[in-house]
Formats: structure tokens, sequence, C-alpha cells
């Protein structure tokens, strides 16, 4: 979990994206940090925590809308497959879709709770996760995500902490003219369509 140390990490994080050559890569340094600040280590000990077979492993990017309003499609990724560098999630789909309906952050604590949620990853069902919308000039543009295999590990304060990273992150898509960059990015040409693409679970 962020600690008192956090608000020197993101300043640190933000002024090395703002040395990056693209919004992707300066957006990949808020997605680095949200690996490495966000959720409480200890939760792997608390029973129930991990299915047999699961592991203790995290992920963050960015879900971009595409400009045909078709897809939450992933950039800046940080330890998903590679296969999946591209991962487009039909706009309307499961949580990120409920985030740009509603435009409000959201946690999930323990997704056990939420038999809605869905498994967009190839190689595993995340069991907490965190999703932050980003807004440019009034319209929202994308969300930050972390997520974590190992339940319970993000919790409100971790949120908080996301809404910061989420707005720097709204700068930087700004400073980088983060639209014009995606327009000439999608459709990209290994984007993975998860509405025809098959995930285990």
């Amino acid at each position: 979990m962020a600690d008192d140390g956090f608000d020197q990490r993101l300043q640190a994080a933000t002024e090395a994206a703002r040395a990056e050559s693209d919004v992707e890569a300066a957006l990949g340094r808020l997605t680095d940090l949200a690996l490495a600040d966000l959720g409480d280590d200890r939760a792997i000990d608390r029973p129930g925590a991990l299915k047999p077979g699961e592991r203790d492993y995290r992920v963050s990017g960015v879900f971009v809308i595409t400009p045909d309003r078709k897809y939450n499609m992933l950039i800046a990724s940080r330890g998903f497959p590679p296969e999946q560098r591209r991962l487009a999630i039909p706009i309307t789909w499961n949580h990120p879709g409920r985030v740009v309906e509603t435009q409000a952050p959201l946690l999930l604590e323990n997704t056990d709770d939420h038999p809605a949620f869905r498994q967009f990853l190839k190689t595993s069902r995340m069991g907490s996760s965190i999703y932050v919308p980003m807004v440019e000039d009034g319209a929202m543009f994308g969300q930050i995500v972390v997520a974590a295999q190992v339940r319970w590990t993000y919790r409100p304060a971790d949120l908080t902490a996301m809404r910061r990273i989420a707005d720097e992150g709204e700068r930087l898509w700004h400073a980088f003219t983060g639209s014009a960059w995606l327009r000439d990015d999608y459709p990209a040409p290994d984007l993975w369509d998860a509405s025809v693409e098959r995930v285990d679970g």
C-alpha cells in the first residue's frame, strides 16, 4: 500500500514520464508505480486469498476508449501476456464497461463477491482490482487499472492513491496529445479482441 513516501515516488514517476517520447511510454511510468506501490502485501496470508493453482502476481495498465467507441483497449500494460498487448474489451462489457457507463472509480476488494466479474486476462482470473476513469475536457478517454490474483490486495486507501495516479495520467494524456496518438495506433495489427478470443474461466 502507498505509504508516507508515496508523494515523492509519484512526483518522480511523473517527472520521468514527462521525459518519455510518447504517451504510452509516459503512462507506463504510472502503471509501473501502481504495481510497485499499491496493494497490501499481507493479503496473501488471509485464508482464501489464493485458490489451488493460483499465485501471487499483479498487472496494471490503461484501458483507453477507442476512437470508434467500440472497445476499451489496453495500453501501457504491465504484467499482461505479450499477445494481449492490445487487449480490446467491448466497451459495454463487465467492470471496465461499468466504469465507462458511470464514469466513477471502482474497487473490487474480492472479485469472488462479484459474480459478474469476468476473466479477460489470458493467464488467469484476478482476485482484487481497481479501476479509475480519466477525463480530458470533460470527456472520459480511458481508465487506469491495477489487479492482483490475491484477494483483498486492494483497499480504500489504494483507491485514494490510484485517484492521484489517474490525475497525473490525465495531465500526461493532454501534454502528449494522447487522442492524436491513439488515432494513429488504432486499430493496432495485434489487437486482441476479447469478444472473439477465448480465455479460460
